[in-house]
């Protein structure tokens, strides 16, 4: 199928779910395998996770996935009716759930990308009945199917008693929890009965949901009015508490109130009304969905089934209910799925506003009066400025756990595949930074672990040999240092050989000086051009430098810079020091030639005017200047520009001193104005022609006093000159 007429809403919920869930998956079977135990929580949560998919995708009509997803629900319903799975099988069924995982995966992708499905399944159902079918021969077991496994769309149509906590509670695992829920969905939001067949699939995901009523919900139009007049209930068992069972429950779409009964009525007929929510003898007239012995006429009071949005249960009502137990605080919905397009257009919003007050407080027309209490007001407003700006920023931040995690399954992977031995740690998975640095380094990093199992990790023989520990050690760290987050990926491979990579340099004609004259440094540097390798074999894997120019080049997109460090025969390290957001960057603002630029905080050293004694000059005579015994060259903005009227005798002008994470250089300018955060404005789209940003020109901002001013691109002067 290439066309989705599917409602948009449910269709970015099944994305979000489904994506949510295969990530979890994965988690749970590298984790398990790292373990080499497959335990009967993991076995029950893959079950669940298998179980969720099918049914979802089979109300989306994503048939493809529903069938596979099925298939291998069924083996996991054998796998725990076996009690576990045994060594002889342990492999065999890791490989087969991955690669179940990664079809699974390459097929939600192309439903986000609106592409064709796979008529296919790439023989998986075939790998998965035999696998069924070799468990079931080796101890001669024949299980029921999973069809007939506990599953909420698949409850039975009668009950002949109430489900209560009495009397299941000697079922009940240590730990777990019996809930009947008692649910509302919001007022014309239509198909009750698929809303609460996704609620029932969010369920199963953290629990077991034992009995629902109406009892069938999928292609059942009424049960739609049914639940519709009066509520959904359901019975579940986990091991959440009561509040998060609250707040999982609201945060599904559509779900307006959420109630907790003390049981479910008797099972009658789905389709009648009464029988699903029976009167309670003694409850008032204005209550007449109350299930029988739920609660007492008090709790139904504080408590209605059927609450108006206006009508809060009061406090005081709670504590006549229950004298003797403290008053059931409701659970608020505290998380939202938001649409990343929303969050560009409000952080768009914040920089017109930042941008706004300077204009205001720096207005040229209030230049000379005394005005004490608008600047007292001027200065709340930048303090509220800036707090609106830290907020809507934070809003923005996600933990960069999900990208590092994904890297475990490629350590896996190639382990199998190179016969390598490499255990993947990570560090700092909470580290928080913007959205778009997130989806900006997932490439770059996936690049960097697969040139460190590729290449920098030994071969079992060779690390023998070494005396180094049988199992390679592959690090992924994150951590905020002042404005920046400094991303490492570290190994205790065989290290980078400075002549090697020198002679491999020199072979490409990629030198540009002696080989004497190249420091360490240089030398590994000389990996990031474009087409370098020294790779000696051409594999399915990047070797390392094969794409490292690309990898330099996606963190530079980004205001990034990367830094190599390697000790031969000890290991290497790869830094990415990156912005912790694009939209708004702390710039010093310069003056050369009467033009204002920004050049970001982050690329300055120090700033400094230079003495007569510093100056001096190299073989090309190039202008040099020496500080603490460093010599580093001098970059002239009016140069650059073709700039007129400027300073050009160096000791009447400032230097900065600016890195650009390789190299070093100190940049010429008449005057500082100061430091100011700045909202950075792409360049038009005409400019593009003209190649702008190679020249050293990363964007624009607008000043206070209305004008723009150009955002220079440290990376970019210090490479071009």
């Amino acid at each position: 199928m290439s066309d989705y007429d599917t409602n948009d809403s449910m269709l970015e919920l099944y994305l979000f779910e489904s994506t949510t869930l295969l990530e979890q998956l994965d988690e749970i079977l590298l984790q398990s395998e790292h373990d080499k135990n497959l335990s009967p929580e993991n076995i029950n949560e893959i079950f669940r996770i298998m179980h969720t998919i099918k049914g979802s995708s089979a109300m989306m009509s994503f048939n493809i996935i529903a069938e596979v997803s099925h298939k291998l629900e069924d083996l996991f319903y054998i796998v725990r009716d076996r009690g576990g799975v045994d060594e002889h099988f342990f492999g065999v069924l890791f490989d087969l759930v991955l690669k179940v995982s990664d079809f699974l995966k390459t097929e939600v992708d192309k439903i986000q990308q609106g592409e064709t499905l796979s008529d296919e399944n790439e023989g998986l159902v075939d790998e998965i009945l035999k696998l069924i079918a070799a468990m079931k021969s080796a101890d001669g077991s024949e299980p029921a199917p999973a069809a007939k496994a506990p599953a909420a769309a698949e409850a039975p149509a009668q009950a002949e008693a109430p489900l209560s906590k009495a009397a299941i509670e000697e079922n009940l695992l240590e730990g777990e929890n019996l809930y009947h829920l008692h649910v509302y969905f919001t007022e014309d939001c239509q198909m009750e009965n698929i809303r609460a067949f996704m609620l029932v699939s969010k369920l199963q995901t953290m629990g077991e949901v034992l009995r629902i009523i109406p009892d069938e919900l999928e292609g059942n139009a009424e049960a739609a009015d049914v639940i519709q007049q009066n509520g959904f209930l359901c019975s579940f068992v986990t091991t959440l508490s009561r509040d998060d069972v609250d707040a999982a429950a609201k945060s599904t779409l559509s779900v307006d109130t959420v109630t907790f009964l003390d049981e479910l009525p008797a099972g009658q007929p789905a389709d009648n009304a009464e029988a699903a929510n029976p009167a309670a003898p003694d409850a008032p007239a204005e209550s007449p969905s109350a299930a029988p012995g739920a609660a007492p006429a008090a709790d139904a009071q504080a408590h209605p089934e059927k609450p108006a949005a206006q009508d809060a249960p009061a406090p005081a009502a709670a504590d006549a209910a229950h004298p003797d137990q403290p008053a059931h605080k409701p659970t608020k919905q505290n998380l939202i799925n938001v649409d990343l397009n929303k969050l560009d257009i409000l952080m768009d919003l914040v920089g017109e506003i930042v941008i706004t007050e300077s204009m205001v407080s720096g207005n040229p027309d209030l230049a000379g009066l005394e005005l004490e209490n608008f600047h007292k007001s001027a200065r709340q407003l930048r303090k509220l400025t800036d707090e609106l700006q830290d907020t809507v920023m934070s809003v923005r931040m996600m933990p960069v756990a999900t990208t590092f995690q994904k890297m475990r399954r490629i350590v896996r992977d190639m382990g199998k595949q190179l016969d390598k031995d490499a255990e993947l740690t990570l560090v700092g998975e909470t580290t928080e930074v913007d959205k778009t640095i997130i989806d900006a380094i997932g490439d770059p990093i996936m690049h960097l672990v697969r040139n460190a199992m590729d290449h920098a990790i030994e071969s079992k023989p060779d690390r023998a040999c070494t005396n180094k520990p049988p199992v390679g050690s592959i690090i992924l760290s994150a951590q905020n240092v002042g404005g920046d987050i400094i991303i490492s990926v570290s190994d205790d491979g065989k290290g980078l050989d400075a002549e090697s990579i020198l002679i491999k340099a020199r072979e490409r004609g990629l030198l540009v000086k002696p080989d004497s004259e190249y420091s360490e440094k240089e030398a590994f540097n000389l990996l990031m051009l474009p087409g370098f390798s020294t790779k000696e074999v051409v594999t399915e894997f990047s070797g390392r430098g094969v794409g490292m120019d690309v990898v330099k080049k996606n963190i530079e997109k980004i205001g990034g810079t990367v830094t190599i460090e390697s000790v031969k025969g000890k290991g290497t390290n790869i830094f990415f020091k990156i912005p912790l957001t694009l939209a708004i960057i702390a710039s010093m603002e310069i003056e050369a030639g009467g033009n204002t630029y920004a050049i970001p905080i982050a690329n300055i050293r120090e700033s400094f005017k230079a003495s007569p004694g510093q100056m001096l000059a190299d073989p090309d005579d190039n202008e040099m200047i020496m500080i603490r015994g460093a010599a580093y060259p001098i970059i002239r903005l009016h140069r650059i520009f073709n700039m007129e009227n400027c300073i050009t005798n160096i000791e009447d002008g400032i230097l900065l001193l600016v890195d650009s994470g390789d190299r070093l250089a100190c940049i010429l300018t008449d005057k500082l104005l100061g430091k100011h955060q700045v909202v950075v404005k792409p360049l038009p789209n005409y400019l593009s022609r003209y190649d702008v940003k190679s020249t050293g020109i990363a964007g624009c901002t607008i000043l206070g006093d209305g004008s723009i001013s150009l955002i220079l691109d440290v990376q970019s002067i210090l490479t071009q000159y």
